[in-house]
């Protein structure tokens, strides 16, 4: 009896929209490039191309995060199979598992201040699940894919109606 199948969608925080962090670009300018003006006129001129190199790292950090808005994760459980697909703006990434012999496994760090890894292996065969989450975010999402997927050699019946609650959004 093959039920339907559980999505969990996971996707980063992007709070900031590109209109916002224009904003914020244009007002972060100001102060700068207005200090740096004056010194420049004072005679300082070597000030301007540190200002400028100053903004345009801000520029490419800031772009760096809007770029995140891409990125997402859809993880597919379903009776036979645990599949993840990985997306991050034109890549794609497509990872099957049988769920049978999928074991869900949350690695503690190698160093005290790096996060934890989540991951899905089986057969040798590994993927990194949520790595842009919050350590509490990766916990929460580590227990409920154990829920839903057991552990290696035990598949644990399931309904939608049990898998929907706690957790992430599906």
């Amino acid at each position: 009896m093959d039920s339907e199948p559980l999505r969990i969608e996971i996707c980063p925080n992007c709070a900031l929209s590109v209109r916002g962090a224009r904003l914020f670009f244009g007002i972060a300018c100001i102060v700068p490039c207005g200090i740096a003006t004056a010194l420049a006129l004072k005679g300082f001129w070597p000030v301007l191309p540190f200002a400028g190199l100053e903004m345009a790292l801000l520029g490419w950090a800031l772009s760096v995060c809007l770029e995140r808005r891409f990125h997402s994760q859809t993880i597919t459980v379903t009776d036979a199979d645990v599949s993840i697909d990985t997306r991050a703006r034109a890549r794609c990434e497509h990872v099957v598992f049988p769920r049978h012999w999928a074991q869900v496994k949350l690695r503690r760090p190698a160093a005290g201040l790096h996060p934890s890894r989540l991951t899905i292996e089986s057969q040798g065969r590994r993927c990194e699940l949520g790595s842009f989450l919050t350590e509490e975010e990766r916990r929460g999402l580590a227990l409920r894919l154990q829920r839903l997927i057991g552990r290696m050699n035990e598949s644990p019946s399931w309904h939608q109606g049990d898998a929907r609650r706690g957790g992430l959004a599906s």
